[in-house]
């Protein structure tokens, strides 16, 4: 299934922006990250015209793969 930004017909390259959070302990030696969550899907933008796009714009098949090659939820 192919995925097209609407305002400049890009099919190719797209950026997408993801959140992740850490909890981090502070020590006598330092910091430590006792935790790491998965990352979310924050924003996705046409690379060429940074046009925003609605994630649920991509099809299922194609944002499943995309959340499983980010490791994100």
């Amino acid at each position: 299934m192919a995925f097209a930004c609407p305002n400049c017909g890009n099919t190719e390259n797209f950026l997408v922006k993801t959140l992740q959070m850490h909890i981090v302990r502070v020590a006598e030696t330092g910091l430590d990250v006792t935790e790491e969550g998965r990352p979310a899907v924050y924003e996705v933008l046409c690379d060429e015209c940074e046009t925003e796009l609605p994630i649920d714009a991509l099809g299922d098949d194609v944002r499943r793969d995309m959340l499983q090659s980010l490791g994100a939820r």
